[in-house]
């Protein structure tokens, strides 16, 4: 991450970061050379991460708006496809805001997520690749998607639509590591059929007490999920975000999560990032925006955190029989 203002790279030992060795002798360290090295970094890592033992479908979810869902759901999957990994987005909020971060086309009309829940089409014929690497795929959402629940209703195993659709065979044909299925604020039919369509649940938590709240709710109904939908669905990961060192709150918040979910929280936090914010607006995710700010480089360490994660890899989807897409290797790097 950027060294805080009057800082120099010497003057601290946090790994990952650009010291004044990086750059020949003859050249004096700047914060812009440091940063244009940082973003050189990230658009072309070093290595690449290892595949996962066994696809990874994770929903992302949490009723409370505003605690960055579709800003993680899209930074991480920007993260490790920069890093070699096939990922698709699955964007379920009828606000397609998801669709836009990836720079995917969601007008109405648009073949769409809403096809897909209706069975109208198939997941393949509903992808489209990002602008911002052929490694990251989107299902975009339309605003159709707003009406989908109460179509829904009525409908036949109306909480399994998406599973359904996310068969092997398909996600197969994409050739895909990992599938990220973006939330709406709700929990509604179209969280449930994330939650049964997922084995793993992402959640990101805000660093502020409001946050804490409605996580009791999202516990209880993914508890409701396990027991009567989807045995194998777990909460793997938490993400906290919107972290402000300035502030008291938000270390007690922190410290509040590390001690109640413990080894699910990754131990990357996201900052307050004004670039994090800007980025949506130009139609990119802040990795492409501005490759070399503190959001970005939190975002590809939280990426990397989660795909390097053995007891993740072979948590959920090894119970649920996915097929393992010609992975071939797996990894014994823990957290």
């Amino acid at each position: 991450m950027p060294c805080a203002t009057g800082v120099s790279p010497e003057a601290t030992g946090a790994p990952g970061r650009v010291s004044a060795s990086t750059f020949p002798s003859e050249v004096a360290w700047t914060p812009i050379a440091e940063e244009a090295e940082r973003a050189t970094r990230v658009k072309h890592p070093a290595a690449r991460l290892p595949r996962p033992v066994r696809r990874r479908v994770l929903a992302v979810a949490n009723q409370k708006g505003g605690v960055g869902k579709t800003t993680s759901t899209v930074n991480l999957a920007a993260g490790l496809a920069l890093q070699g990994l096939r990922t698709l987005v699955i964007d379920l909020d009828p606000q397609g805001n998801a669709s836009t971060a990836l720079g995917i086309e969601h007008r109405a009309g648009t073949p769409s997520a809403y096809e897909v829940l209706l069975g109208e089409i198939g997941v393949v014929d509903a992808v489209a690749v990002s602008p911002q690497s052929s490694n990251l795929l989107c299902i975009p959402a339309t605003i159709d998607l707003a009406g989908s629940e109460i179509e829904l209703v009525s409908m036949v195993a109306r909480e399994s639509r998406l599973s359904r659709s996310l068969s092997g065979v398909a996600l197969d044909e994409l050739g895909v590591d990992y599938v990220f299925i973006d939330c709406p604020p709700s929990l509604g039919l179209l969280t449930v059929n994330a939650l049964v369509a997922a084995p793993e649940v992402l959640i990101p938590i805000q660093c502020e007490y409001y946050a804490l709240e409605g996580l009791g709710q999202l516990l209880r109904n993914i508890e409701l999920v396990q027991a009567h939908l989807n045995p194998a669905l777990t909460v793997s990961t938490i993400l906290l975000t919107m972290y402000d060192g300035r502030t008291k709150l938000a270390d007690q918040v922190t410290a509040e999560v590390r001690k109640h979910f413990g080894d699910q929280v990754l131990r990357t936090v996201i900052p307050r990032s004004v670039k994090v914010s800007e980025a949506p607006g130009f139609g990119q995710t802040v990795l492409a925006y501005d490759p070399g700010s503190r959001g970005a480089l939190s975002y590809l360490d939280a990426a990397r955190e989660i795909a390097l994660d053995r007891g993740n890899l072979d948590r959920g989807n090894l119970d649920r029989g996915y097929p393992d897409a010609g992975h071939s290797g797996t990894s014994e790097v823990s957290r």
